[in-house]
């Protein structure tokens, strides 16, 4: 399962209480066996000269737990999100199940909340900046692979500025073929749609609005997204060396060597041991295969 395929990526992971429970923790490793921040020390690019980037898949396709990098613990391991104190499930808005598409964050990437995007008007979601990775594997949770980015749509979400960057694992036996957001129209017709219709909707059936969109829910290209993917980078890099406050943020980690937040591999195996120990999973929620259809606007 997820620690065979983190191993093949050179990390591995260890996971704490159980799935679907709020204490569940996915802790990541190096290929030593050392314990290090997902969101930190996992470098942004696994190839920066063919712009090849590192994504750390969250959710896997098809699944609906809202599993997240949790950015305010230290060590950033994942967590499932709670809203209202419950545990947080995307619904299937027909004719989608769960997310379509294995779904994650670059490392090494922030959206700073206090950093007006001048694309969009609008600031930052304070988290690692999101991808939609399109290949056929469906992903495990945890699994850190390598991504050819191809476009980004600009969601905007509750007023902030939400990119999700578009990208296809390198592995794909079809990654050749796919070298800008074109590509995807050609190679997987209705897909780009499907994509800005499940973000328009995905939390109607929780009672919000639908989500709205900077340039009209038009993708943008390759050089976009990079240059938008390398902004976030740069916001990264004065958070983690403390030239810009991330206020409650946990910038705890074991790399960057010109950061003050670097902490010994002492220091963050008492973070783990201090977690519950890992316990099968609890079941999911019957009502989490509902499905949820209503007309479109």
């Amino acid at each position: 399962g997820a620690a065979a395929a983190a191993a093949m990526s050179g990390y591995g992971v260890e996971e704490r209480a159980g799935p679907h429970s709020p204490e569940y923790r996915l802790f990541f490793k190096d290929a030593a066996g050392r314990y290090i921040s997902p969101f930190h020390d996992i470098p942004i690019y696994a190839d920066a000269g063919k712009n090849v980037f590192n994504m750390v898949v969250e959710v896997p396709r098809w699944t609906n737990a809202k599993m997240e990098i949790a950015t305010k613990e230290p060590l950033n391991p994942i967590k499932q999100d709670v809203k209202k104190g419950k545990l947080r499930f995307v619904a299937n808005v027909f004719p989608h199940k769960g997310y379509i598409w294995n779904y994650g964050a670059i490392p090494q990437t922030w959206e700073d909340p206090g950093h007006k995007d001048e694309n969009t008007g609008c600031c930052g979601d304070n988290d690692p900046i999101d991808v939609c990775e399109i290949g056929s594997k469906v992903c495990s949770r945890g699994e850190v692979i390598k991504v050819k980015v191809l476009g980004t749509l600009a969601l905007i979400d509750e007023g902030e500025t939400d990119w999700k960057v578009i990208a296809i694992n390198v592995e794909d036996p079809e990654a050749d073929s796919y070298n800008d957001i074109e590509d995807v129209r050609r190679m997987k017709p209705g897909y780009l749609e499907a994509t800005v219709d499940w973000f328009r909707r995905y939390k109607v059936p929780d009672g919000k609005p639908e989500n709205q969109f900077a340039f009209n829910g038009e993708f943008k290209g390759k050089d976009f997204a990079l240059d938008v993917i390398k902004g976030t980078h740069e916001h990264w890099k004065a958070l983690i060396t403390k030239k810009t406050d991330g206020g409650e943020i946990n910038c705890t980690n074991l790399t960057v060597s010109d950061s003050p937040f670097c902490c010994s591999q002492d220091c963050a195996k008492a973070t783990v041991c201090a977690a519950p120990p890992c316990t099968a999973a609890n079941p999911i929620p019957p009502e989490v295969d509902k499905w949820f259809y209503y007309q479109k606007n």
